[in-house]
């Protein structure tokens, strides 16, 4: 059962990103812990593209809070909450809703107080030498079945 991964460098974080964006599915959320400059948002910008194709734009959401992406279904939110000061403008956002029919990236997951979604999986990034890892909870996500 898997529990971290070390990722080397950038390639080795897209790849991860490859191997869980088909995986993802309307509500279904990734909640994305970690330091500044761990890597959520490049880790959420990999899986958006690899969803969508190398050439979306994928601007960081810190200062517009939540970016939507529309696809053919479902849609996919990346949300970025480090400005957030009560978990009440989680729901002011539509975030909360989108739990249920989006596929979710949350980056600073900690800001949603009790309104964690059921069934997400919590990454969490660390820097690590050169490189980073990531953490995962619980082990035994779906997601993670068959993944090296």
């Amino acid at each position: 059962m898997i529990t971290s991964l070390f990722l080397p460098d950038e390639t080795a974080t897209d790849r991860l990103a490859c191997q869980l964006a088909p995986r993802l599915q309307a509500g279904q959320a990734l909640l994305l812990s970690g330091p500044i400059g761990s890597g959520k948002t490049h880790f959420s910008r990999a899986v958006i593209r690899a969803l969508l194709g190398d050439g979306t734009e994928v601007p960081s959401p810190t200062f517009t809070l939540v970016q939507t992406y529309a696809t053919e279904e479902p849609e996919i939110w990346h949300a970025d909450l480090y400005r957030l000061s009560h978990p009440d403008e989680v729901i002011e956002l539509g975030l909360e809703a989108a739990f249920s029919s989006a596929i979710c990236l949350v980056e600073w997951p900690d800001r949603l107080g009790d309104l964690v979604p059921d069934g997400a999986l919590h990454m969490a990034f660390a820097t690590e030498g050169e490189g980073r890892r990531v953490t995962f909870t619980p082990p035994g996500h779906p997601l993670l079945e068959g993944l090296a």
